[in-house]
């Protein structure tokens, strides 16, 4: 029982330490999906508004084209009254009233579907009207304080839209100047109801409406809205309206749309209270509730047409959105611990890794560089007997020169020395040569004529080439150039033709039929350069195929002199031209032998093709030693 409750702490420890870091990250956790809700939110909310603005602007468009045809059906109908030579005679007071006049205005208003059609004197008194023979007749009524006769009077097109005094009855007023000889004598009326348009604005998907000047509420697809205010009517314009009874004394109640938030300049959010229970309506739409509202001005006209898009759907699919962020970002934010949870144990196995590959790439270099000095090694035989018979001319010019120095012959002495510092600098070139194919390479891709690494090649491998009787051509052209490290790309040709002398080392009759082909030629458009090397060996058996660049495989049995090349193997060439963004691949030529492709990215040099590039050489043809 002791032994029990002495463990008990120790067991709760590492709970309590972890229970006390979970709860040291909870509010940031908290905090983190509180900030990606709200952001959600604006995200998602700015993105429904953005594609409701464009729908809602797309339908004001389509309902101002609506209104503006519908009116446009009958602006020449006043204009046309002024023709009828009756009626010009009628209003200069020229002839009595004609019951034929009336009788045409009736028949002409019920062709036109219009509500009346009137003609009143320059006073301003009806003459003649379509509604003749009706009790509610407009004929001997006195309109002059009407606004549409006031500006056709002044020579104007009159537009107006207002209550009419005799029915009750709204519509829409266009009045034109009956002249003649150039005075005004009267003025045409014609009276259009827009109540069949407001029906079809009722079956669509959002409402709409259109205020006039003073802010009333005209045509409406909601019948209740018609004829309320948008903005509050001072007591001017109360008295306004009393005298010209342009809405028949209307109460003209306000319609109670609330501005939220402005979101451009023809655009804010509204909102507009649920009516009463006496006043609702069935629509296709919803009469409250926030709505976006877009607002654009009527052409001809004092007018603004607005359409509500109701916005409660994009609001609520905003919240939602918000919802879904915070949660998504609470189950991120647990995943991102357990992630640096897995890190802290990964971390130090990583850095072995890197440590691992470090050593292996620096293994790898070395091994290259291992190579190119084995070859160095192979061909310092070769080297003593192209520099010793330099050197013994080199000993007898100059003991001659000494002797014709010393006879006064300055020009046998000249043409001595001349001969030195041409056989001098041929062992130089010889000696730098070696050099820098010696030298460790950056490795660092840049363009290069891919002649002049294939030459430095064929140049190091020169005496094994002379010594084993095979021909070699060459078909590449100096301005084709590759994306690549000319010392490294040098160093993959050299093992593939050194290769290629292994195949023909073997091959019947090589000294005198054995054959080395290098080409290259750049793609059809594809931006590659591939470099062939091929034999007419006995090429490669297919089990080897599959296998040819594989680590530590061989074909070759036993080394041979002189056919050691480079040493790196096809394995390590192939990493090469593939650190180039290239590939090297080996297949069996169509006429037999073993053909080897090098794909590069091909490149275009940014100087003259044959000037040297800083870490290149080019190699001299040498004249044979006297």
């Amino acid at each position: 029982m002791m032994r029990r409750s002495l463990s008990l702490p120790a067991f709760f420890m590492p709970v309590a330490r972890r229970l006390r870091t979970i709860g040291l990250l909870l509010p940031a956790l908290a905090g983190l999906a509180l900030l990606a809700g709200i952001i959600g939110f604006r995200v998602s909310e700015g993105m429904g508004l953005a594609d409701l603005r464009e729908t809602g602007r797309h339908r004001l468009d389509l309902y101002a084209e609506s209104l503006e045809r519908e009116i446009d059906k009958y602006a020449y109908f006043p204009a046309t009254l002024g023709l009828e030579r009756d009626v010009l005679d009628l209003v200069a007071g020229r002839a009595p009233l004609a019951w034929g006049l009336n009788r045409y205005l009736e028949r002409l208003n019920e062709r036109a579907g219009t509500l009346s059609i009137y003609v009143l004197n320059r006073q301003g008194r009806v003459l003649a009207a379509s509604n003749w023979n009706r009790p509610d007749s407009f004929i001997g009524e006195d309109l002059s304080y009407r606004p549409y006769f006031i500006e056709a009077a002044a020579g104007r097109q009159g537009r107006f839209f207002g209550v009419g005094t005799t029915r009750g009855e709204a519509g829409y007023y266009l009045s034109s100047p009956l002249a003649e000889d150039g005075a005004i004598v009267g003025v045409a009326v014609v009276k259009v109801s827009l109540e069949q348009l407001e029906q079809s604005w009722s079956t669509v998907e959002a409402p709409v409406l259109v205020a006039d000047e003073n802010g009333v509420v005209i045509l409406a697809s909601v019948p209740s809205w018609k004829f309320t205010t948008l903005r509050p009517m001072d007591e001017p314009t109360r008295r306004h309206f009393d005298q010209t009874l342009q809405y028949n004394a209307r109460p003209l109640a306000p319609l109670g749309l609330m501005p939220q938030d402005r979101i451009a300049a023809d655009a804010e959010l509204v909102r507009l209270s649920r009516p009463a229970e006496g006043q609702l309506e069935e629509t296709v739409f919803p009469v409250s509730g926030g709505f976006l509202a877009q607002t654009a001005p009527l052409h001809g006209t004092g007018w603004a047409m607005t359409v509500l898009s109701p916005a409660d759907q994009v609001t609520g699919m905003a919240w939602a959105q918000a919802a879904l962020a915070a949660v998504g970002s609470a189950f991120l934010g647990i995943l991102l611990l357990m992630w640096m949870q897995r890190r802290r144990h990964l971390r130090e196995l990583e850095r072995k890794v890197e440590e691992r590959t470090r050593n292996l790439r620096a293994a790898q270099d070395e091994l290259v560089h291992a190579g190119k000095l084995a070859v160095i090694g192979q061909l310092s035989a070769g080297l003593a007997h192209e520099l010793n018979q330099p050197l013994a001319a080199l000993r007898t010019l100059s003991g001659n020169t000494v002797k014709f120095l010393q006879r006064g012959n300055l020009d046998a002495a000249q043409g001595n020395l001349e001969r030195i510092a041409h056989l001098v600098d041929a062992m130089g070139a010889l000696t730098s040569q070696l050099k820098s194919f010696a030298r460790k390479s950056s490795g660092a891709p840049r363009p290069v004529a891919v002649r002049r690494p294939i030459d430095n090649a064929l140049f190091l491998l020169d005496q094994r080439l002379r010594r084993s009787g095979v021909a070699v051509q060459v078909d590449v052209p100096e301005d084709i150039a590759a994306l690549c490290d000319p010392n490294r790309l040098e160093q993959v040709v050299v093992n593939l033709v050194a290769n290629g002398l292994d195949a023909l080392a073997g091959r019947e009759g090589s000294q005198g039929g054995g054959r080395l082909t290098l080409t290259a030629a750049t793609g059809s458009g594809d931006g590659r350069v591939r470099i062939q090397v091929a034999d007419n060996g006995p090429g490669l058996p297919a089990d080897v195929l599959p296998r040819l660049f594989e680590p530590f495989f061989t074909t070759k049995e036993t080394a041979k002199e002189g056919s050691g090349g480079l040493g790196l193997g096809l394995a390590i060439s192939a990493g090469i031209v593939r650190d180039f963004g290239g590939a090297l691949t080996g297949a069996n030529g169509a006429d037999g032998g073993a053909v080897f492709t090098i794909d590069l990215p091909a490149a275009t040099l940014p100087i003259d093709p044959t000037a040297v590039q800083a870490g290149d050489f080019i190699c001299p043809t040498l004249p044979s030693p006297p």
